[in-house]
C-alpha cells in the first residue's frame, strides 16, 4: 500500500494507463481488459488490473490537474515499480486542421505550471518530453489500426478557466492542444527513468467552440484507448 492507493504489492502491473476520470478507468477496464480486478477505490480513484492480449495492464484514474496526477504517478513508480505509463485523456484543440474526436499524441508538453518550474528554479525552463520508444510505437500502432493522429507539442496548464493566457500565440508557435496533466507525467517519468506518453482525444475546440458531452468524455474515445493498449504491450 501507499499513501493514496490501497493496492497490495503485486496488484498493479508495470504497464499502466492513466485516465483522469476514474469512471473512464472503470469503462476501459471493463471494456478492454480480461478479468479486471479492482485494486483501489480510495477517494473514488478507481484502479484495475487485468490482461490485454495476455499482457498484464493496469488502469488508474488520476483526477484533474498536475497536483493530482503527480501524487499517483509518484506512488505508482516509487511504491509499485511501474515502468510504462500512458496518459489517456481529453484535450482542447487549438488548430483548424485538428477536428473534434481527433487523436493527438504529445511529443512535448509546454507548461505554465509553477510546480514544474519550482523543481528547477527560475533560471531553468525544463522541457518535458515523451519517451521516444513509446512515441514511435504509438505512431506505428495508430497506422496499423488505420487511425489518423496528430503528433506534436501540447500545453499543460494549471487553470482550466484562464482569461489571461494567449492561446493565439501558442497556436502560432505550433501548440496543437491544451490539457492539464502531461507535463508532470513527463517530468516524473524522466526523474525515475521510466517511460511516459500522453495520448488524447479532442473533446472541445478553441476555434470552433464545439464541445463534446460529459457522458461521451466518460465512456467514448475508443480510438485513443486502442492505440494506448497496443502501444503499452509492445513497448
Amino acid at each position: 500500500m501507499s499513501l493514496h492507493l490501497a493496492a497490495p504489492q503485486g496488484a498493479i502491473a508495470e504497464r499502466v494507463l492513466l485516465p483522469g476520470d476514474p469512471l473512464r478507468a472503470k469503462h476501459i477496464a471493463e471494456t478492454y481488459l480480461k478479468e479486471p480486478k479492482l485494486y483501489n477505490e480510495i477517494r473514488g480513484a478507481f484502479g484495475y488490473t487485468g490482461e490485454y492480449k495476455g499482457v498484464p495492464v493496469s488502469v488508474q484514474g488520476t483526477g484533474m490537474g498536475i497536483p493530482s496526477i503527480a501524487i499517483y504517478v509518484n506512488e505508482l513508480i516509487r511504491d509499485y515499480g511501474v515502468k510504462k505509463l500512458i496518459r489517456v485523456g481529453t484535450c482542447g484543440a487549438m488548430h483548424n486542421d485538428i477536428k473534434m474526436r481527433d487523436v493527438v499524441i504529445a511529443q512535448g508538453a509546454t507548461t505554465d505550471s509553477s510546480i514544474v518550474r519550482n523543481v528547477f528554479g527560475p533560471t531553468i525552463n525544463y522541457a518535458p518530453i515523451a519517451d521516444f520508444n513509446l512515441l514511435c510505437k504509438a505512431v506505428e500502432s495508430a497506422k496499423k489500426l488505420n487511425i489518423s493522429t496528430k503528433v506534436g507539442n501540447i500545453i499543460t496548464v494549471d487553470r482550466f478557466y484562464d482569461d489571461e493566457i494567449d492561446n493565439e500565440k501558442l497556436s502560432q508557435y505550433g501548440i496543437l492542444a491544451v490539457e492539464m496533466e502531461t507535463a508532470a507525467l513527463y517530468m516524473l517519468a524522466a526523474k525515475y527513468a521510466v517511460q511516459g506518453l500522453g495520448i488524447f482525444t479532442v473533446s472541445d475546440h478553441f476555434l470552433t467552440r464545439e464541445v463534446i458531452s460529459a457522458e461521451e468524455r466518460q465512456s467514448g474515445f475508443n480510438d485513443m484507448v486502442e492505440i494506448a493498449l497496443e502501444t503499452i504491450i509492445k513497448a
